[in-house]
């Protein structure tokens, strides 16, 4: 239990799905959490009153991550409520959502990650851990196509991912590392049922590929074990699946 005792993590979109799953195993390990949500408070209020039953200690802050105030905020009630900001798990994603405006994926994917890992490393000591969580999809979108349906969000997730990577430097003269967590299609989330809404099929089709897809507690322990895990900062997890995406980047 006593893991990660002490310390303070801000868990990106954790109100559901890999996010919700991410903050009540952190949780588990001894961290405080803040759990974020963008509108749905209930299901966030949900999560932290599911930490506090387990023992834990959990906060749920709305804040729109494309708001630079409210992830400043964010940030800050890490600090405030719990007295440090020690591991910032960036899960939060979209683009599949038709009525946000047709730049809503580079500015949530890219624009918004670049600014919360910002924010949030002002506020981190050395030894904080920063984790981007991602999908192979987007990985490696540059190499292998993926379906049109998910492209414009895939090419936004690597650009993003590429915006953060290029931060490493500095981070490191802080103290902060960072990872990344690539994984496949995760059965029972919001994209994949958006996916195969707009591909019927295209779950099959990656169980196939893959063998068989991750569940979100099966993921969500990859990402926890990545915010704690010795790997040296720029480190990229690929978590099930990976393996065709790999052999059709090397015939690329």
């Amino acid at each position: 239990m006593a893991a990660l005792s002490g310390k303070t993590a801000v868990v990106t979109g954790s109100s559901r799905g890999v996010g919700a799953a991410t903050a009540q195993k952190l949780a588990a390990l001894g961290a405080n959490v803040v759990v974020n949500y963008r509108q749905k408070a209930p299901r966030a209020n949900k999560v932290v009153a599911s930490i506090e039953e387990n023992g834990g200690q959990a906060v749920a802050v709305g804040a729109d991550l494309t708001n630079p105030d409210d992830v400043r905020t964010l940030m800050r009630t890490a600090v405030e409520t719990y007295g440090s900001l020690d591991i910032l798990v960036l899960n939060a994603s979209g683009g599949m959502e038709t009525d946000l405006g047709e730049d809503y994926a580079m500015r949530l994917n890219r624009d918004a990650q670049l600014d919360a890992l910002r924010a949030g490393a002002d506020l981190m000591q050395p030894g904080g851990r920063i984790v981007f969580v991602t999908s192979h999809q987007a990985h490696f979108i540059r190499e292998v196509e993926t379906m049109p349906e998910y492209e414009a969000v895939a090419l936004s997730k690597r650009a993003g991912e590429d915006a953060l990577t290029e931060q490493i430097p500095a981070l490191k003269e802080n103290g902060v590392s960072f990872v990344i967590v690539s994984g496949d299609m995760i059965e029972g989330t919001v994209t994949a049922t958006l996916l195969n809404r707009a591909r019927p099929g295209a779950l099959e089709e990656r169980r196939e590929a893959a063998g068989r897809l991750y569940s979100v507690e099966e993921f969500a322990d990859e990402v926890v074990a990545m915010a704690v895990a010795d790997v040296p900062t720029g480190h990229i997890e690929l978590v099930g699946g990976a393996d065709d995406f790999l052999a059709r980047t090397q015939n690329h």
